[in-house]
């Protein structure tokens, strides 16, 4: 599998300003890509984290607690639309349809073809987001 698959050791972890839970730690390129004005955002020499709670507005926070809501981001995440695998853009309906999706995209992230350190929101590899066969 390619590196993205790879958990990494030592993740850190913080609780969300907004609902209190535990949350592992987002690489600032990830959210450059996902926020709506990269160049606007100041929070890049801060650790920051990502908030997978459906119920919560907050997508991002920092170390200091600064928080980026759904509503500053370009790419639709916490929602039954969202992608399961944003790096080629399939969609919980695309796996419904097709379940053999699922091996194209082990396939293609077995073959490092793919980017889910950037192009998912959560900075991680995206196959356990997959419903199992």
């Amino acid at each position: 599998m390619s590196d993205c698959c790879k958990t990494p050791d030592g993740t850190h972890k913080r609780r969300c300003p907004a609902n209190g839970m535990e949350y592992p730690e987002v690489a600032a390129r990830t959210i450059a890509h996902h926020i709506r004005n990269p160049w606007q955002w100041e929070g890049r020499g801060l650790r920051h984290y990502y908030c997978d709670d459906p119920a919560c507005d907050v997508v991002y926070f920092g170390e200091d607690d600064s928080v980026i809501l759904k509503s500053q981001l370009r790419t639709e995440v916490k929602s039954t639309d969202a992608p399961l695998c944003y790096c080629f853009g399939v969609n919980p309906a695309d796996v419904r349809k097709d379940p053999g999706i699922r091996d194209y995209v082990v396939a293609q992230t077995r073959r490092g073809m793919c980017s889910c350190d950037i192009s998912n929101p959560y900075g991680r590899c995206c196959l356990k987001d997959f419903p199992r066969k």
